[in-house]
């Protein structure tokens, strides 16, 4: 459920239910609903293998077949595509007999309204995600491709890779929590993964977004494990995630949900376990309602159990532009590296959230012209540079980027493509891959998002000369915040704003002097060099300890 717009097949002869149905999908918006309608059982299983289709509606009884033998054909066709059955009230048996063969889920006809419709459709496709391809994501292919490539670089002990390439602990939770409505009750996904507990607490992100899965939410794990080695904090990685659309809520359904969330996952979480942060999808407040309810278990306040929450709470200054001020930190290094001089340069933007906005406002105090941003919405780009400052009230008025009217309109593939000195992706994953790497025209790459760069478009990378700052590095800036701001927690002792910043830029620039040194001394890459140290640190931590019992 990653796209924005879900194909649902309704194999339905009777044209009045048919309209029906599609009318009352195509009034949802969240999520949206393109309906193709057949009315006989052969068109429908033509249509299935065509492929491309999210969920399907399926009345038993059609002019071409009957009953049981009706779903076991089509069934037989629709590989792991979900099915509800649309049944009348005198054919629930027989529905209720097509669940127990593979059914996801049965629906009465004339009974059908429109939530109901949506959230079984929603459901099914969810529980089908949930039973077989919760460990099949691209970005886990590409996290375990990525260690095992730096593990067989630098000779890693063949027992500590075994052990390093999936996660040592994962909860994954289903849970209800009710909508405005009241009469509403909503079923969702959740999950917390725990890479390492090797180095100490497991520090990592709480992401909302309809494509989070376990593969998804494990890769992000492993990656800050690395990251954390990497930078020298005394965590593991984890990360945690709910699949919903967190636009699709309001403020007391977010909240409501947070909670549940929180109680869910209470066991495994806590200031010396597991501290969440902020990621995609989530902020300060949400922060803020899992740190009370954490709170309310243990009958007094416990800051310390999260990071990324509001300074009156005892947030850290600078937590929230971390990430991308971490960032550009090391752009500055990269350009002293490679003899840019960033007055006057210029640089893209992928991606306008939290990280790409901040970035692109510390990249031009440098002096540095922007001349793209992108967001959900598409980019805009005007080689003249951006009035960052009008864009960013723009947003605050619009929400998106579309419609901008001092710049010309971009798509993410475009502005991907554009000449400048330096790219930020700092949206997406598997941005730049084998196909557009080589008209990737920038001297330094620096990755703000996780996994934005393919494995194989990073040899194409490197033998173009570009200069990769790589998303274990390059966004790093933000977990290193973060824990200071445990940190601060911990000793009720809060540090300045200049005094955060100051050592933030001490840590991030040492860490790119011993990537960089790494990467000159083993001639390999810079992801490579980075992933290095991150598992070299993890693997001398485990050696250490030994393996109990």
């Amino acid at each position: 459920m990653t796209d924005d717009r879900l194909t649902v097949l309704v194999v339905e002869d009777n044209p009045v239910q048919a309209r029906l149905i599609q009318g009352l999908l195509e009034r949802s918006a969240a999520p949206s609903f393109q309906v193709e309608l057949t009315d006989t059982l052969a068109q429908g299983i033509r249509r299935m293998e065509e492929g491309g289709v999210d969920a399907v509606l399926l009345d038993l009884m059609l002019p071409d077949s009957e009953e049981l033998e009706t779903f076991s054909r089509f069934h037989a066709h629709a590989d792991e595509t979900p099915v509800v059955i649309l049944s009348g009230l005198d054919d629930m048996a027989l529905a209720a007999r097509a669940v127990e063969g593979g059914a996801q889920d049965y629906l009465v006809k004339d009974r059908i309204e429109g939530p109901a419709l949506v959230r079984s459709l929603r459901y099914a496709i969810d529980r089908a995600r949930a039973r077989s391809a919760e460990w099949h994501s691209p970005m886990l292919r590409l996290a375990q491709q990525q260690f095992l490539k730096a593990a067989q670089l630098m000779g890693l002990d063949d027992n500590i890779r075994q052990r390093l390439l999936f996660p040592e602990r994962t909860l994954l939770v289903s849970f209800p929590f009710r909508r405005d409505d009241r009469a509403e009750v909503e079923t969702v996904f959740g999950y917390r993964v725990q890479h390492v507990l090797t180095m100490g607490p497991t520090k990592g992100g709480i992401r909302y977004h309809p494509g989070v899965n376990l593969g998804e939410v494990s890769a992000l794990a492993m990656w800050m494990t690395w990251k954390c080695g990497l930078m020298h904090l005394p965590f593991g990685g984890a990360k945690g995630g709910v699949r919903v659309d967190p636009t699709a809520l309001s403020r007391s359904e977010l909240q409501r949900l947070t909670r549940r969330y929180t109680s869910e996952i209470f066991p495994i979480i806590g200031p010396e376990r597991d501290i969440p942060a902020p990621d995609m999808g989530t902020n300060e407040q949400v922060m803020a309602w899992l740190m009370d309810t954490y709170s309310q278990q243990h009958g007094h306040a416990v800051p310390t159990v999260v990071t990324g929450k509001p300074v009156v709470l005892g947030g850290s200054l600078g937590r929230k532009e971390a990430t991308g001020r971490g960032l550009v930190y090391l752009v500055e290094e990269a350009a002293r590296t490679v003899g840019l001089d960033l007055e006057g340069a210029t640089a893209v933007v992928q991606g306008f959230g939290n990280v790409g906005s901040h970035a692109a406002r510390f990249l031009a105090e440098d002096g540095v012209k922007v001349v793209a941003v992108s967001d959900v919405s598409g980019g805009i780009h005007n080689d003249r540079g951006l009035d960052l400052e009008a864009v960013e009230a723009h947003v605050r008025e619009n929400r998106v980027l579309q419609g901008f009217p001092e710049a010309d309109p971009i798509t993410n593939r475009e502005l991907l493509e554009l000449p400048c000195d330096v790219l930020a992706p700092c949206a997406l994953q598997s941005q730049i891959t084998a196909e557009n790497a080589s008209r990737i025209r920038c001297r330094i790459l620096a990755e703000g998002a996780n996994g934005p760069t393919t494995l194989e478009a990073d040899d194409i990378l490197t033998e173009e000369g570009v200069f990769v700052l790589p998303d274990i590095l390059a966004n790093a800036g933000g977990v290193t915040v973060s824990y200071f701001e445990w940190v601060q927690g911990t000793q009720n002792y809060m540090w300045t704003l200049e005094q955060i910043n100051e050592r933030l830029r001490q840590a991030v620039a040492a860490a790119f002097r011993r990537v960089h040194a790494r990467s000159e001394r083993e001639e390999v890459d810079m992801r490579t060099a980075a992933l290095m140290e991150g598992a070299a640190r993890v693997s001398e931590a485990k050696l250490s300890r030994g393996l109990f019992p």
